[in-house]
């Protein structure tokens, strides 16, 4: 039997479409309709957001436990988080978890290594450029990474935020993140990386200057590898000296 896969939902959007990708692309490996068992537990995004404004990772950190200790409790066997940003706080509650985690950043720097790319372009929430969160990751698979600047972020996180987390889904911020993907691509990135479980809802290989990697949907792919083979299919990864410009 595949494992019960538990998912610690943080915005609806990601959440959303992480769940639709598990169970439609289940088919392929396990048979028409067929899907493992899947749970998703969802606290308030407001908690998360009240958390994160104060700076408070800890916090984060003790809600996603609380999530993940539901899930454990009826009967899930590893978790998955389809948001970049609160994994921040993985570390700081990991350690307390029922049951383990499959990390979105390995999913990404393993597939980026998969496909031969060497410097990634990362996209997402202020609070996920400004973290270690896939700098690290990257590093230790020996990739390289560029961030976005200091306007690029801040108008990046108020699309994210005031846009796609709601679900209001503009032209104009498909227009900013091809400008913003042609700049990490001029400055030497080979791949970008969709580093807010939303931005795969208007950005993808079609429109974009960059071959993508899709967050959402690399993690729900190993999820289910690892739900249908009953191991983590993402190898131990161990810091290296970092790549950044």
């Amino acid at each position: 039997m595949a494992q019960h896969i538990g998912i610690v939902a943080c915005s609806a959007e990601g959440a959303s479409l992480c769940y639709r990708t598990l169970c439609a692309e289940a088919e392929a490996v396990m048979g028409p309709h067929a899907h493992p068992e899947i749970s998703l537990h969802s606290q308030s995004l407001a908690d998360y957001v009240d958390c994160i404004g104060r700076n408070d990772w800890q916090g984060v950190g003790e809600i996603m436990l609380s999530s993940a200790k539901k899930l454990a409790s009826i009967g899930a066997q590893f978790l998955i988080c389809p948001d970049n940003t609160i994994h921040q706080a993985l570390p700081l509650i990991e350690s307390r978890s029922p049951i383990p985690w499959l990390h979105i950043a390995e999913v990404v720097a393993q597939e980026a290594a998969t496909r031969g790319f060497h410097r990634l372009g990362i996209t997402g929430t202020r609070w996920l450029a400004e973290s270690n969160v896939y700098p690290e990751k990257l590093a230790a698979a020996g990739l390289g990474y560029l961030r976005p600047t200091e306007e690029e972020s801040a108008e990046m996180n108020r699309v994210i935020m005031e846009e796609l987390v709601p679900g209001n889904f503009q032209p104009e911020a498909v227009d900013f993140f091809h400008k913003v993907i042609r700049r990490m691509k001029a400055e030497g990135c080979d791949a970008v990386v969709l580093g807010c479980t939303e931005i795969p809802l208007i950005m993808n290989d079609n429109n974009s200057p960059l071959p993508t990697l899709d967050s959402t949907r690399l993690l729900a792919r190993a999820a289910l590898k690892w739900a249908v083979e009953g191991s983590n299919p993402v190898p131990s990864l161990h810091p290296l000296q970092s790549k950044s410009r």
